[in-house]
Formats: C-alpha cells, structure tokens, sequence
C-alpha cells in the first residue's frame, strides 16, 4: 500500500502547494475494508504536515501572524483571516492555522484541517455495503488519531464543528464495473436481481469529477473473482470491456475500468494477479495494455505477500498518456526486503513493449532476451519436432469408478479372464519423477466413448443394444461399472456433442489410444523443475500428467536439462512454492537442438548423450531401491555430477558463451 500510495499520490504533491493540492482527487473504485484509502489519506496528512512545518512555520517563528500576506498565501483556499486578539504566537492566532503545536513542541494537524484534506481527496467505491461503512469507519477514527479529549474540545469548541464529517458524497456503494444500462432490452430483471447486481453510474454519482476528465489517481487491490462465478454477467463484460475473454477473472476488468476513470495525466496503480501476463484469457489485457503508458510492474511470482492466499500477486503502474516504448520491471526474488521503492531502484530494469508477444509476456531483461532469442533461432519448436504430438492424460468423470487397485483388478479378472483386455496400468501425476522409471499401484478401467470399436455407430447413439452387448462381452466390468450407475450418468456431457454410454470415460482420448500403448516420455502438469522420465510399461495417466508419444533418450536429456529448466522459469506459468506449469500451449514452443546424423561431431554428442541418460536411469532406479545412508549419498552425488555433463553437453550443442552460461545458471540456482 505505501508503495502505490508513494509512487502515485506522492509523485503527484511533487513540487505542489496545498492549494493545488487540494485539487487530488483519489479513487480506489473496490475500497473494500479502506486499506488503500487509508494508505493515501495518511499520505495526504503527511505531507500536509511536512509542507506547513517546512513553509509555515519559519513564518511564525519569526512573528508572522494569521493576517500578514505572506501566511495568508500559504494557507489553503476556506481559512479565513482572524481578528488578532493577542501578540503572543500560541494563544489564538495559531489556533487559526491548519497546523498547531501539541505539547512536547510537535507540530500538528488540526483536526479542521484533516477533515478539509479528506473531504477533499478521497474517493472510493465498493458492492458491500457493509465495506462501505467499515470504510467510513476506518476514516473516521484516522481524523481522530492522535488526538485526545483535551486537544479535541477545545478544537472544536474554536470552531463550533461536529468532530466528524458526513462521508456519504466520498465512499459510496455501488458495481463499478456495472452501469444502469445492463437494464436495456432486460425488462424481465427483478428487483432483487437489481440489488444484486447493484448498477453504478459514476458520472450520476459524482459529477463535477466526471466532468473534468475523472480521477486523478486510481489504487487498489481489485476482488480476485474465478470467471466460473461471473455467470450472466458475461454477456455485459463483452459488450462493454475491451479486455473481455470469456475465461477472464474479475480483476482484468478492473483494470480497464480504473484507468478510464482517470482524467489526463492520472495515475493507475493496483495489486493483482500476475497470471494475465502468461493465460491465455490474458491476451486480451495483454493487447489493451500495449495501447497504454505502463510505466512500471513489479512481478512477485509466488511470494506470500497476502497471507494464506495463493495470490501471485503484480503490481502495475500506469499513466493515462499516450503509450511509450518501454517500462521498467522488476522481479523480487524475496519479501525480506525493508524498503521496497529501495529495492526496485537497485534491481529494475527496462522492458521493450514491442518485444513482448501477443501469446504471452516474458518480463526479462535484456540479455536474457537475447539469450532466450538466440536458442530459439538454434533450436525447432517442440510441438513441431514431435508434429505436433504432446497429449493430456485421460480425465475419468468418476474416479473411483475407472480407477482400481491390484485387489479390485485380480478379482476382476477371475471373475472374467477377458476383464484385462480393458484393465491398464495407470500413472497419477505424483507418480512421475525425473529419470525414475514410473511405478504405480492403480489400474483403469479403459471404456472409451466409442468402446468396443466394433460397437461405434451404436455407441453414439448411446442404445440400449450396445449396453447390453457390453454387458455380454465383459460381464464382470459391467457389474463393477453398474455399481457407480447414478452418479456415472450425471457426468456433464456439454464439452462435447457425443452421447457418451454411462458406462464410458469422460475425456479417454480414443485417438490417442495408439500412443499410451508405446514407451514414450511423460511428466507431471505440475512440478518445481523438468520432471521427465521414461514409460516403458506402456501405461495410461490421468489428466494430471502429459505424454510424448516417442522413445527417445536424447529429447529426454534436453527436456530435463538446464536450458529446459532455464524456459520453466522464463515462460511457463508460476505457482505457489515454486511449481511451475508445462502445459502444451507453452511447451510446445520449447526449442530443441536436433541432430544431424550426417555430421560426426553431432553423432558422437548424441551418443555421449544417450549413454549419459542410461547411467542416469540406472542411477536414479538404484537410488530409490536403496536404503543405505552412505550409498545413497554416493548415488546422489554421481547423478549431479552426471547431471552436470549432461547439462554442459547441451550448452556446447546450443553454442552457448560462458557468460550466456551464467545467465542459465544463476536463473536455475
């Protein structure tokens, strides 16, 4: 909140006085509890006190009073001149001032004065009525700070006021991001919906700011709202956002809102999720954003900085000015820093806007650009080199009906010995490890939409003779299957326009089938680093996991190496505790290093590589078998020292400087 509040608020008091001060006008337009507000307000109240004490009260010191020319241009617009009633500096005159010294020589703001700054500067908006008022709540009790039964009275006995002021024209309730006419060509809303929804209009509701151009400075920490819970609102948010996606969280439209309601020159600044820099429900923000002045994010991946809530929190600055060529960024590594504008003046760098890319946004710098540029032009796509070929695992819609045991599958089988041509080995997600061959305990029930093949036109049709040949053809399966009826046939079917059998997997990949039933490479769709490993046990896997349909030891060595590692950091999106996501969309861009098989020197690298790879298979298996506390530190030390060829065999392939290296090495660290 300080951070915001300096950089926005606070780069605009630069070199004002409190009349033009006055003039701030600052909205957080989803205040909730008044955390930013009350950040600003303090601001405001600072440099109040900081201005006055640096330029009023020399003045005074040196006997000026409340009537003399030079004390009445400092003082804001609203203080009248007083009768002089005594020569004494701290009898009444001061009692005239915005500011007044306490006891212990502090100097002060009236309380006067705390309610003409709040009155004057701060805005905020919010759909909870109850955030409303705990907001006005919250603002109150700052004017009262500091102030005690004593010091109070005789202020307001002077000035005859009640000691806090009406904030209703302030902070208001209402949906900013709603407008009245979600009513048009609606006449069918209910009241309730209408309170529900709660329409805002803000040129309605405060005019004279709407009228200059809007706000001038816009902070906050938007609701961080799935798209799942927007429902009907959806069809308003595309008619009336640019950065509209039908995927897209709440926050992105807060975005767009809070800047268009600045006026000229005014600065936006929120906190809030850094996922639309890599989501695809992103491109649109990604798109809008590039038509305005960012001037400033601060990207803080997954650090913890709200508390028990698995953020991955940003934040942008932005100035309501025609776009320019590139912003500073910054990266924090950690939260044990003092001073955050200290830390970002030590470690930002620049960005280019036209370097970032419509599909996603890497916020690196320079040369680690150039690197990231330089591998890319050496390397093939990844979804090009395999043609495309990286697909999901198998999604079930009712585990515990599909998924089984060695216990359920042995008494499956004796029941019908014909039960295993449908009963697979099945791999979760957590199964997978780097370099370690996979095991698991479970099985799947694999009943394809289109199952058995021979049954296809009838299986569309979802007849009750395809149930009934099923029935025939694999009779324990279908009495396990017939156990999970009811809650199998209210699976949702709308992602696709197939009538699927009861008895059938959701999502079973049919076309697929071919290629779970090879060795292949697969890994996990979340992990801390490249989590590679080799299947030879021709298994399926659950959505959680990923396969690549070949046997190949030396793409196994590139997708776990350093440079893949290097991507994971660069590209892919970041999780909480370090995971990262390496879903098709981003892998498939991945650049590998082929070989070409007419040039000896690419040879041998390719076979040192592979024999790397089974000493490293050998070494992992060893390791997981063993139980010895001296044996297992001698394997892990010969598998990171094999790593380590690996890692620079692959440097060497992609032509990498010792510098360049350092880049790798120090983003992996």
């Amino acid at each position: 909140v300080n951070y915001i509040v300096e950089n926005t608020v606070g780069k605009l008091l630069e070199g004002q006085t409190p009349a033009a001060a006055s003039e701030l006008r600052v909205l957080d337009p989803a205040c909730g509890s008044g955390s930013f507000l009350i950040g600003a307000y303090q601001g405001l109240l600072d440099w109040h006190r900081d201005w006055y004490v640096e330029k009023l009260v020399p003045l005074l010191e040196a006997g000026q009073n409340a009537a003399s020319k030079e004390v009445q241009a400092l003082l804001p617009e609203g203080y009248t001149t007083p009768k002089r009633r005594g020569k004494k500096r701290n009898q009444s005159n001061n009692n005239h001032f915005p500011i007044f010294q306490a006891q212990g020589g502090e100097w002060k703001l009236t309380t006067e004065e705390r309610k003409r700054i709040l009155l004057n500067n701060i805005y905020g908006v919010d759909i909870d009525p109850q955030a409303v008022e705990v907001t006005k709540l919250s603002l109150h009790l700052k004017i009262l700070e500091g102030e005690s039964e004593e010091t109070l009275s005789k202020q307001l006995k002077l000035f005859q006021e009640r000691a806090l002021p009406d904030l209703g024209q302030n902070i208001k309730c209402g949906n900013s991001l709603i407008g009245w006419d979600i009513l048009e060509g609606r006449p069918e809303m209910t009241e309730e919906e209408i309170d529900r929804i709660n329409p805002f209009d803000w040129d309605g509701e405060f005019p004279e700011i709407m009228s200059r151009g809007g706000f001038d400075v816009v902070i906050g920490n938007p609701p961080y709202v799935r798209q799942e819970e927007l429902g009907e609102l959806k069809g308003y948010f595309q008619k009336h956002y640019e950065v509209y996606h039908g995927i897209a969280d709440l926050y992105a439209y807060f975005v767009e809102r809070g800047v268009s309601l600045l006026q000229r020159r005014g600065i936006f600044s929120y906190i809030v999720a850094n996922k639309w820099m890599r989501a695809n429900y992103g491109k649109p923000l990604r798109s809008w954003l590039k038509e305005q002045r960012i001037e400033e994010i601060i990207d803080f991946g997954d650090l913890p900085v709200f508390k028990g809530a698995s953020a991955y929190p940003c934040i942008m600055r932005i100035v309501k000015e025609d776009p320019k060529d590139s912003f500073k960024v910054a990266q924090l590594k950690h939260l044990s820093h003092q001073d955050l504008n200290e830390y970002v003046r030590k470690n930002y760098y620049y960005v280019n806007l036209l370097d970032l890319e419509d599909k996603g946004w890497s916020l690196t710098d320079n040369q680690t650009k150039a690197l990231l540029a330089k591998l890319i032009s050496i390397g093939k796509p990844l979804g090009e080199h395999l043609h495309g070929k990286i697909h999901n695992g198998i999604k079930t819609g009712l585990n515990k009906a599909f998924i089984i045991d060695s216990e359920i599958k042995e008494q499956l089988i004796s029941e019908d010995p014909r039960s295993e041509e449908v009963i697979k080995p099945f791999l979760l997600g957590k199964d997978i490890k780097r370099y370690l061959p996979p095991k698991s305990n479970y099985y799947l029930i694999y009943i394809p939409w289109h199952f058995p093949l021979h049954y296809n036109q009838e299986i569309v049709t979802a007849s009750s003779k395809a149930e009934a040949q099923f029935e025939r053809d694999y009779p324990a399966i279908y009495r396990h299957l017939l156990k999970f009826k009811p809650q199998l046939t209210k699976r949702d079917r709308a992602e696709t326009n197939i009538k699927y059998e009861w008895y059938a997997l959701q999502r079973p990949r049919a076309d697929h089938l071919d290629e779970f039933e090879i060795p292949k490479i697969i890994y996990p769709n979340i992990c801390k680093r490249p989590e590679f490993s080799l299947d030879e046990m021709k298994s399926y896997a659950n959505q959680k996991c990923f396969i690549i349909p070949c046997y190949d030891k030396y793409l196994l060595s590139i997708l776990n190496s350093s440079i893949s590692f290097f991507f994971f950091r660069l590209i892919l999106p970041k999780l909480r505790g370090e995971f990262y996501e390496p879903g098709r969309v981003y892998l498939k861009d991945f650049p590998i290093r082929t070989i070409d098989f007419s040039d000896p020197l690419d040879v041998a690298r390719h076979d040192q590589m592979v024999g790397l790879v089974d000493r490293l298979l050998d070494l992992h298996k060893r390791l997981a078998e063993t139980k010895a506390g001296h044996e297992k530190t001698l394997l892990q030390r010969q598998i990171e020292a094999t790593d380590k060829q690996i890692d620079r065999l692959v440097y060497e392939l992609y032509g990498l400087t010792e510098g360049e290296i350092r880049i790798v090495e120090e983003a992996t660290a």
